[in-house]
């Protein structure tokens, strides 16, 4: 299946509008739909030139995996978020193969600094295998079980 898909790793600015609008429907149809979870997914984050997109593209055009990098700035540091992958799509190891490229990314643009994620209970066994710790109790986020995380640099 990885064969066929096209990755990308943009910012805003070197992302199409047809490739921007398929990424937010998947987004949308998971986080919005799926979950049944009303939330504003157009946070204005995603258009800062800082912010990186990762994602993967099937032939056809359909986004079927996505996340996006937060540059650091004085308030936190770099975030990783918006992680998703279609659910037709669920474990075929594509989640790993998506998490393996946003850590080159971070890895390549940001080697020393601290990586910050919010996981949904459930799903931190993926953020663990690359080294993620949990770093807070449970607590809700839009109605859904959450619990920060944190990779230090001396952990990579």
């Amino acid at each position: 299946m990885s064969e066929s898909l096209r990755w990308f790793d943009a910012s805003i600015s070197e992302i199409s509008a047809q490739e921007f609008h398929n990424l937010l429907k998947l987004r949308i149809d998971v986080f919005v739909v799926e979950q049944a979870c009303v939330y504003p997914e157009l946070d204005g984050k995603d258009a800062l030139l800082s912010t990186q997109h990762i994602f993967a593209v099937q032939p056809h055009g359909e986004v079927i995996a996505a996340a996006r990098v937060l540059a650091s700035d004085a308030t936190q540091p770099v975030r990783i978020g918006r992680v998703v992958v279609a659910p037709e799509h669920r474990g075929t190891g594509l989640s790993y193969e998506l998490m393996s490229r946003v850590m080159a990314y971070c890895e390549r643009v940001y080697p020393r600094d601290v990586l910050e994620l919010s996981a949904q209970v459930g799903v931190e066994r993926l953020y663990q295998h690359f080294g993620f710790k949990v770093i807070s109790d449970a607590y809700l986020e839009d109605g859904i079980p959450h619990w920060d995380m944190r990779l230090s640099p001396s952990a990579t």
